[in-house]
């Protein structure tokens, strides 16, 4: 079986840094913050072996890809455009689009905005969300104490030097933090996830360990730390600092459903399934994308999704793959 290589394409007027496997119906794999495209290793060669071209990009802002400089190049729009183009520049008409954390947005939007080019998305970890009534930075959840996280990331430079102090520290941290090896906090309500302290930091609430979870190795770790040394925080910080901004341009699709066979995958342990509102999307996520085809809870999984659980994951996909989105 082929491995996997790499290259970089022009789309949508920025040059995109690709990793690809395989060869057959392409897949379309978007990672989230603050991850690569070597968050896909697990399903780049499993799709291969499975007869499809599996094409994990780094998305805009990271990696081998271009950065512009213009926070308002990071929204929803130009993110998915960067997809359209990238099919464009493969010679696809069509393809199944897969995303996790940040990248989840763009492939449900993808698949709401060009049905036409993506014929079928599967989410992990987020689900899709419709537009909501209020801007959305002014309903996250604040006290005088702490906010919201993404609340946290809007101010230019903060959260960007708070990350790169230490990037190991910081890459380290963010990856056990999230998964569902770290203890759990007791007590506490739906309001304390994901908020940082105003006198601490995103970084005082994570957990850095001692020993690496059975998933992730030390290489993998020095992988993330090579690149986010090189490049910084900032390229994937202004995807949240476009939250508002997107709200804005996606009016028009106001109370619009996904209308293409999807997939939702998320762990139970993942934080995202506790985010405010989440205990009502959840059981309702049919009624946003009616040809959903199942959800998958995996127990003891947290929100790095793909890599925690690669095999489930991969078994998902495929599944999904060779039926409804075939």
């Amino acid at each position: 079986m082929s491995e996997t290589r790499q290259r970089v394409v022009e789309t949508n007027g920025i040059r995109l840094r690709i990793a690809e496997q395989g060869a057959g119906p392409l897949v379309l794999l978007c990672h989230g913050f603050p991850e690569s495209w070597y968050s896909w290793r697990h399903q780049l060669s499993a799709l291969a072996a499975a007869g499809f071209h599996a094409v994990a990009p780094d998305m805009r802002g990271y990696g081998g890809t271009d950065r512009p400089d213009d926070v308002g190049q990071y929204t929803l729009l130009h993110l998915v455009g960067d997809m359209v183009g990238l099919l464009d520049a493969l010679g696809e008409l069509s393809a199944v689009i897969v995303g996790h954390d940040w990248g989840a947005p763009v492939a449900w939007h993808a698949a709401l905005l060009r049905p036409d080019r993506f014929r079928g998305v599967v989410g992990l970890s987020v689900p899709y969300f419709p537009r909501g009534t209020a801007r959305p930075t002014s309903v996250m959840p604040q006290t005088p104490d702490a906010h919201f996280y993404q609340l946290y990331f809007q101010a230019p430079g903060v959260a960007e030097a708070e990350l790169e102090r230490d990037v190991r520290r910081t890459i380290r941290s963010v990856l056990y933090s999230g998964s569902g090896d770290v203890p759990r906090r007791e007590g506490g309500g739906t309001f304390e996830v994901g908020m940082v302290p105003r006198q601490g930091g995103f970084l005082s609430r994570q957990v850095e360990p001692t020993t690496l979870p059975a998933w992730l190795t030390e290489a993998d770790v020095d992988y993330f730390v090579g690149e986010f040394s090189r490049t910084g925080f900032r390229g994937g910080l202004n995807w949240y600092r476009n939250i508002d901004r997107n709200w804005e341009l996606l009016a028009p699709f106001a109370s619009a459903t996904v209308g293409v066979p999807a997939l939702y995958v998320a762990g139970d342990r993942d934080l995202v399934v506790r985010f405010r509102g989440m205990d009502r999307l959840l059981p309702n996520l049919a009624r946003l994308v009616p040809r959903l085809t199942k959800t998958v809870m995996l127990p003891g999984c947290g929100h790095w999704t793909q890599q925690e659980r690669p095999e489930e994951v991969n078994a998902a996909i495929l599944e999904f793959l060779k039926g409804a989105a075939s």
